[in-house]
């Protein structure tokens, strides 16, 4: 008896419908550049117009541990907008404009509603960052991974003039450091919330906690998506606001992260804990008995983003992002570096 794809457990039919269900997202998510659409054997995108010396960014990332929260909760909606978030905010950290992006995404049988749910968040996310779902590869893998669950990964390329790119060479100490407000945990620190809450805490991801606040459950606050900064620093550049240097705060936290846009000067990163809000979520991972150096490595503790400034610029930005809609706090400044510790916290 002849055995089909199907039989191995591919089954190409199933994979060729949801092209057909997310072409409509994809053009929804697109820009002006965009040459053709979802189907081909690649993505074409001209350059936008205007610059003189443009330099491509790109940057990849995935979502992480918080999947197991999505897989938990059957709840794929936002894990797309995370995907977009961790790739995006990366690019626009050096200035750039992210004009592209590609997905991939792999299961080990293709559940078709879960995967346009997943889709249709990437797609959202896109539009929230301006930028174009190029494409992606959907990969129906037997056997590599458990039922019902899948893995992403993101690309997104981005564009930016080769003179203003923000690569943090022109730091001086007294630079002050603006802070934009994360939503929670975002995609980064969840194997160890998951334990910690999950385990040590012992509650269920259907569980309230008063720290949560709003009769929010531990898997809805797991499952908040990461903030797009895309459009607070194009509110900064519309104000004709530049800032130095910037550090998305993903995995390494508020230790590993900071250091990053200093670009080799021998500065310290000043941060001031009190002078930013901090979500409860964290609070209640203190209580599981994390201690404040692992907490501080670990999360974000309630910044999303650092933007540095020049001292002179920065009322101007924290207006300029107030009247766009977005939170900014003055959360440290740039000190001479102290010893070997590149970040300190007064």
């Amino acid at each position: 008896m002849a055995i089909t794809y199907k039989d191995a457990g591919v089954d190409i039919d199933a994979q060729d419908r949801l092209v057909g269900r997310i072409k409509g997202l994809a053009r929804a998510a697109t820009r002006p550049e965009v040459i053709g659409g979802i189907g081909g054997f690649s993505g074409l995108c001209r350059i936008p117009a205007g610059y003189e010396r443009p330099v491509l960014v790109a940057g990849s990332d995935g979502v992480g541990t918080k999947l197991k929260t999505a897989f938990a909760l059957d709840c794929h909606d936002t894990v797309g907008i995370d995907l977009v978030a961790m790739c995006a905010n990366d690019v626009a950290a050096c200035g750039a404009e992210p004009v592209f992006f590609l997905d991939y995404f792999a299961t080990g049988k293709l559940a078709p509603d879960a995967a346009e749910k997943v889709i249709a968040g990437i797609a959202a996310g896109c539009r929230e960052a301006g930028c174009a779902l190029l494409g992606g590869e959907t990969a129906e893998l037997p056997g590599m991974y458990p039922e019902g669950e899948y893995d992403l990964a993101g690309f997104c390329v981005g564009v930016i003039e080769e003179s203003a790119i923000r690569d943090g060479r022109d730091l001086v100490a007294g630079d002050v450091l603006l802070g934009l407000p994360s939503v929670g945990l975002h995609a980064n620190g969840h194997a160890l919330a998951r334990k910690a809450l999950l385990e040590v805490l012992a509650l269920e991801v259907s569980a309230t906690h008063p720290l949560l606040g709003d009769d929010t459950t531990v898997g809805q606050e797991l499952l908040r998506p990461t903030r797009i900064y895309v459009p607070a620093l194009a509110a900064l550049a519309g104000a004709g606001i530049r800032f130095k240097a910037a550090s998305h705060i993903t995995g390494g936290g508020l230790i590993d992260n900071p250091p990053r846009m200093l670009a080799g000067a021998a500065l310290t990163v000043g941060l001031r804990p009190e002078t930013w809000p901090e979500p409860g979520i964290f609070a209640l991972l203190r209580k599981a008995g994390i201690a404040e150096d692992e907490m501080r490595r670990t999360f974000n503790l309630g910044l999303g983003m650092l933007l540095c400034v020049a001292a002179a610029d920065a009322s101007a930005a924290v207006s300029a992002l107030t009247s766009a809609g977005h939170q900014a706090h003055v959360v440290g400044q740039l000190l001479p570096r102290d010893g070997d510790r590149p970040v300190t916290f007064a």
